[in-house]
């Protein structure tokens, strides 16, 4: 629900660069990656669980009924396996915690998959981050040269995820 507002594999991505560097440790950024996803998605199923059925009311939720409905589709048909899942699904990761909550999945089995699907996807965001740090620390003299490229990749990047979102919208 948090991811909704927040965007944390943005943050993560952007930190993660930091690591080649030096000016950051890559166990305290995997370790922050992963526990603020649990913080996020435990709170999400806990909200679920304590208030079913007033998910749709609370914001951010409620300005995004779409969403919502579609988390819950998306939760009905694959069940647990929509838990590991919708983390690799931005539209959605946010919005499965809260419905798998609401919908009376236990909080062992909630926990069992969604803890699995975070210590996949957290070294998924962190590498990347750390490869283009690399890349970039590597580039030394180079590297106001390599400037307006990198930027014109981040926004063609930008581009395609807007356009895939849209898409997946309709």
């Amino acid at each position: 629900m948090l991811g909704s507002i927040v965007p944390g594999s943005t943050i993560i991505l952007s930190l993660s660069a930091l690591i080649a560097t030096g000016d950051l440790n890559p166990a305290g950024v995997l370790g922050s990656a992963i526990a603020g996803a649990m913080l996020g998605d435990g709170t999400a199923y806990w909200l679920g669980h304590r208030h079913p059925g007033q998910g749709q009311r609370m914001w951010p939720l409620n300005r995004h009924p779409d969403l919502v409905l579609r988390s819950e589709t998306f939760f009905q048909r694959y069940g647990n396996a929509a838990v590991f899942f919708a983390r690799f699904l931005p539209p959605v990761r946010a919005f499965v915690p809260i419905t798998a909550g609401a919908l009376g999945m236990t909080p062992r089995r909630f926990f069992t998959f969604d803890i699995a699907a975070i210590l996949v996807w957290a070294p998924m965001h962190v590498v990347p981050g750390v490869l283009a740090g690399t890349a970039y620390r590597h580039a030394g003299v180079m590297a106001e040269h390599l400037l307006l490229p990198v930027v014109a990749g981040l926004i063609g990047v930008a581009v395609v995820v807007w356009g895939v979102r849209r898409w997946l919208q309709r």
